[in-house]
């Protein structure tokens, strides 16, 4: 009988931030997988837990991933987990869940800290509805596409950005979005020196051509509010709908939202929706 892969969450920055569950499973499982395996170890010497860790990150091969994954088949049973947070969002420990679904092996949560969600509560924005992008693509031609593609989008986008990189990024995104739109730059989360810091892109490109930017930083950026009912066609107003079906919700729950915001009958948008 194969084992299980079990999805943990650790402290984002401070390791106060753990469950009593968290610390039963690194404790019980067969070997531990890891993103860096000496951020890991300080938290298990912290607590007092001794485990097998193997190393698995973004540079490792595919026959590395198929090593963890033969050892679940044989009947162990797994954890992953990373530098901090939740593991397999935006992380290489997606690969392992990949090949779980695909090999019939179970595949369980231990939720803990997540940054993402932690930024967008502390953010003071409209974040009912928020995508996230992670960090922005480096090579020009990538980046500036990848803004463009979220010119009109209405909800929250919460971005990661690295202190060196927050000044371009800063004035990428006042080049897109324009210097009125609000943004919350959430600096050191749960650690001794978190900031929350909520400006216009304009204010924070001043404040940091001034203040050096210091530690890691998610961003959550306002939605456009530029789309009236009135000029939104049926078209945009399915883009919409599209989005929200890919983050979930059922297809006749996400036309009464986009039709409630922006002035069109549901019935019609679930029509067009299902003729598609």
């Amino acid at each position: 009988m194969s084992g299980i892969l079990y999805i943990i969450g650790t402290p984002i920055g401070n390791m106060e931030d753990i469950t009593l569950r968290q610390l039963r499973m690194l404790q019980e499982l067969d070997f531990i997988c890891a993103e860096d395996t000496r951020v890991t170890l300080k938290l298990l010497n912290r607590y007092e837990i001794k485990n097998q860790l193997v190393s698995f990150h973004e540079h490792s091969s595919q026959a590395d991933a198929q090593r963890i994954i033969d050892r679940i088949i044989a009947g162990e049973s797994c954890g992953v987990v990373t530098d901090a947070g939740m593991p397999c969002i935006s992380d290489p420990g997606e690969v392992l869940v990949k090949l779980c679904a695909e090999n019939n092996i179970e595949v369980r949560v231990v939720p803990g800290p997540s940054a993402v969600v932690s930024a967008a509560a502390l953010s003071g924005l409209n974040t009912r509805r928020f995508t996230f992008e992670g960090f922005l693509p480096v090579p020009k031609k990538e980046r500036s596409e990848r803004l463009e593609a979220l010119r009109n989008e209405t909800g929250a986008m919460i971005f990661y950005e690295a202190p060196h990189k927050l000044k371009t990024t800063l004035s990428d995104l006042a080049g897109a979005f324009g210097g009125d739109r609000r943004i919350s730059l959430c600096r050191e989360l749960t650690k001794l020196h978190e900031e929350v810091l909520r400006l216009t892109l304009s204010e924070a490109v001043e404040y940091y051509s001034e203040h050096e930017p210091k530690g890691e930083y998610v961003l959550v950026l306002e939605g456009s509010s530029d789309t009236s009912s009135e000029e939104m066609t049926v078209e945009q107003a399915l883009v919409l709908v599209r989005k929200l079906v890919d983050m979930g919700e059922r297809p006749v729950d996400a036309c009464k939202e986009v039709a409630k915001e922006h002035g069109f009958r549901k019935s019609d948008l679930y029509s067009a929706y299902c003729k598609e």
